[in-house]
């Protein structure tokens, strides 16, 4: 099993930005030194409530680069769909370079709609197909981008080169690999720098129903998932693996590509880590749910019961039961060990700086984690220390 680290930097307690940041910077070094897999970081815009104060996933991601040397360094994910293609493509291929190839990509359409709108108004979430077309248009742009020495594209939402450009420069010798050499218009452009993978890092989708997992399993893209319980996840992992298995004409083992998030908060006993963490990891699931309700906590066939309001059932003991990592390392192994039964999880990425928590007292349970609970993974671990290294 891989562990990574979802660093989503919040700020409940409206902290001076730079002081998030040292505390951002002390957690990717400390998951560096401790034989952590990978940290990744996300993208939301326009919070000024301090939920999710996290705009640019890439600059976090070049400032890891620079303070590390064997971490994986993701962003969970890039609102694709908020960006020009173009510049992604550059800014992403920049990163993966920086860091001699240690880029995971991670994509997203977007969930809050005061983003999409004021962002890129072709992405507005009112017309989710319209939404998902833009993606699917954008991450065919980026693949392109990074693997063709010059590329061309005409969709729905965007066209390269611009059409009837004429290119004339002393300096840029005329060919046909980009030009017309009868008019010396444009047919092609070239994305400089290529990613240091090749033809581009792994990437992932971040997703939550069936179809986005089976259009990311007929796309090879690997997938990131977060709240549904195990129940409710058996059912997505095995939608992964029979459409990779269709299309890749091979049987591809469950659990392959696939990445789950769980909400983490490791303590010496449970009523401690209740305590620490419990009500800011229930604020934040009351933020969530606001615009998702409460059906993907629920198991398969289970019915929410009628409440007055949507978000009445949304208690710690309701989350702890169906999706969540917190308690002590005794606790949390046995829940790591039912993923890895259930589902043969390969990739658990796990969460902890939820809104309002003390810096201090994440940092202790990522500590433990690191110390009590990952060792008794430590054959998986062994394992990629050694690709690493």
């Amino acid at each position: 099993m891989k562990f990574g680290y979802f660093c989503n930097t919040t700020n409940w307690t409206h902290k001076p930005y730079h002081q998030l940041l040292d505390e951002t910077k002390e957690i990717t070094e400390y998951c560096d030194k401790n034989k952590w897999n990978s940290i990744w970081f996300t993208e939301h815009h326009f919070n000024h409530e301090g939920m999710e104060s996290c705009t640019n996933p890439l600059m976090l991601g070049v400032d890891a680069a620079a303070r590390t040397k064997n971490i994986r360094i993701g962003q969970a994910a890039n609102v694709i769909t908020f960006h020009n293609p173009i510049r992604l493509a550059e800014d992403i291929a920049t990163l993966d370079q920086l860091s001699k190839g240690r880029v995971e990509v991670g994509v997203a359409r977007g969930v809050y709609g005061r983003e999409a709108i004021n962002l890129n108004k072709e992405a507005d979430l009112k017309d989710q197909a319209k939404n998902f077309r833009l993606f699917a248009e954008t991450l065919e742009i980026l693949k392109k981008a990074w693997s063709e020495k010059f590329f061309n594209h005409d969709g729905e939402f965007y066209t390269y080169p611009s059409p009837n450009y004429v290119w004339q420069h002393d300096m840029s010798p005329p060919s046909e690999e980009f030009m017309n050499m009868e008019d010396s218009t444009m047919k092609k452009i070239s994305v400089v720098p290529k990613p240091y993978q090749n033809p581009h890092p792994p990437i992932h989708q971040v997703v939550d129903g069936i179809r986005s997992i089976e259009w990311a399993a007929e796309n090879n893209i690997n997938v990131i998932m977060w709240i549904p319980t195990v129940k409710a996840l058996k059912i997505r992992f095995e939608a992964y693996k029979n459409k990779r298995s269709e299309v890749t004409k091979k049987n591809v083992p469950l659990g392959e590509g696939v990445t789950l998030v769980r909400d983490m908060f490791v303590a010496d006993t449970m009523e401690e880590a209740k305590e620490m963490a419990g009500e800011h990891m229930v604020n934040y699931m009351k933020w969530v749910c606001h615009w998702r309700g409460l059906g993907n906590h629920m198991d398969p066939g289970e019915e929410l019961p009628k409440t007055k309001g949507k978000l009445d059932l949304l208690n710690y003991e309701f989350l702890h039961q169906r999706n969540m990592l917190f308690g002590t390392p005794e606790y949390v192994i046995d829940k790591i060990h039912e993923l890895k039964s259930e589902l043969n999880l390969q990739n658990l990425q796990v969460w902890s700086n939820f809104p309002g928590v003390k810096h201090k007292d994440c940092m202790k349970s990522i500590k433990l984690f690191t110390e009590k609970v990952m060792p008794h993974f430590k054959d998986d671990l062994d394992t990629e220390v050694k690709k690493v290294s």
